[in-house]
């Protein structure tokens, strides 16, 4: 009982300190002389010349992940019993009822694929459930194939 009181009292006094420290933080900026942009010869506000102050905002193309348009769908791993609408989703061909993967495809339809290789399509799933249960994309792969491999099957 008291190790609890003691550790609620250390988070409090923790967030309490980190609070300060932000205030502080923000005092000091506060406080900072604003910049002069005058030409130190003239005297005058010197504006920038259009072509020095223009500078791409984005990453170049190498960096960039592709975008949903650039990739024909996502998938991820659905190890668990899938429910739908209160009922446990089974795979119409040979009956099994977990482990699955599920591909979100570009149209906004969903598929399911069983471990024994047999693809269903979901009309009851959308790509809002999808973008609900996965996470973010880790890794892109250039063919179906590498990313059942990536996913363990």
């Amino acid at each position: 009982m008291f190790r609890m009181i003691r550790r609620r009292a250390r988070a409090d006094r923790e967030w309490r300190e980190a609070q300060r420290a932000g205030q502080e933080m923000l005092a000091m900026h506060a406080e900072l002389p604003v910049p002069d942009l005058r030409d130190p010869v003239s005297g005058a506000a010197t504006a920038a010349a259009p072509e020095a102050a223009v500078v791409p905002d984005f990453l170049p193309p190498d960096f960039r992940a592709p975008s949903r348009q650039d990739v024909a769908g996502f998938m991820m791993r659905w190890d668990q019993p899938l429910v739908i609408d209160g009922e446990v989703h089974a795979c119409p061909t040979c009956g099994s009822y977990r482990d699955w993967v599920v591909f979100n495809m570009r149209d906004g339809a969903i598929w399911l694929r069983c471990r024994a290789d047999h693809y269903a399509l979901e009309p009851r799933l959308d790509s809002a459930w999808y973008n609900r249960n996965s996470g973010p994309a880790d890794r892109y792969h250039p063919n179906l194939e590498d990313g059942l491999r990536h996913l363990g099957h």
